[in-house]
């Protein structure tokens, strides 16, 4: 197992080149929030922008439209229940499912069923719960599943005490795509490679957290390319900012990681 540094970080963020535009860096497509999870959403198209990607845009439940423009007006909405989410689908670089987004099973086929092999699809937080529960067929694409433990619990049939990089790196294998098991030492399966990051503490252990990292693997790979190495760079990035937060807070909120974000990667971008 390869334990990441801050090198992966360095190695990924570059500095943008000057003659671009906001296409040059990604179109993500957040798909989530319910009319009682709405924030889950919020936050993850949150740190998509904020970690960098050119256009992001919700699909959510119509009660989240108002709260989302006051909150983020950088992004842009659509109703998750209407036609025009599987356009959204199509013209989105990576495609994010999840996070709040509860027991919709149908919407999440509706995407399964949209997303192509040139895209990135991220499964997260109810999507992976509804996956594991159904197994509706998987799209060939980049995917990439962000379980904490006991969505992965759900997903592997792992009983949380058995979870170990052994046991995981069994049932990540028999899944398509990387798969991101979070937990005290995120431990990152990649077809034969594994990586566990060193980084983020219990600091990290509030709601929302998971919508964030979410996000910034979002951004992260529609702007720098659907590799491994995206992916990793935004683990360890998420999980350094919050340790850096933790010098002087109890808690790091993912509104206060969302906000560091811009900072923390033109720092690296310029190394």
């Amino acid at each position: 197992m390869q334990i990441l540094s801050e090198a992966i970080v360095d190695q990924v963020i570059q500095p943008r080149q000057q003659a671009t535009h906001k296409g040059d860096f990604g179109r993500v497509l957040i798909v989530g929030g319910n009319a009682h999870f709405g924030g889950a959403a919020i936050i993850a198209a949150s740190a998509a922008v904020y970690a960098g990607a050119g256009l992001v845009t919700v699909a959510t439940d119509s009660h989240n439209h108002a709260p989302l423009h006051a909150r983020l007006p950088e992004a842009m909405v659509i109703d998750s229940q209407r036609s025009d989410l599987i356009d959204a689908v199509h013209q989105a670089t990576v495609v994010v499912i999840g996070p709040g987004l509860g027991d919709d099973e149908v919407t999440l086929e509706r995407v399964l069923s949209a997303v192509t092999a040139q895209q990135t699809l991220v499964i997260d937080g109810s999507a992976i719960t509804l996956y594991a529960a159904n197994q509706p067929a998987l799209p060939q694409a980049h995917i990439i599943w962000t379980p904490h433990q006991m969505e992965w619990q759900r997903l592997s049939g792992i009983a949380i005490a058995d979870q170990t990089p052994e046991t995981s790196a069994i049932a990540a294998a028999k899944l398509p795509g990387i798969v991101v098991a979070k937990s005290h030492r995120t431990t990152i399966f990649a077809g034969t490679d594994s990586y566990q990051n060193p980084v983020g503490s219990a600091a990290l252990a509030t709601g929302g957290s998971g919508d964030t990292l979410a996000g910034i693997i979002g951004a992260f790979n529609a702007q720098f390319g659907a590799h491994v190495t995206s992916t990793l760079a935004a683990v360890y990035a998420h999980s350094d900012i919050s340790d850096q937060l933790a010098k002087t807070q109890f808690v790091t909120l993912p509104t206060a990681i969302i906000a560091q974000l811009p900072q923390y990667m033109a720092i690296h971008a310029n190394k």
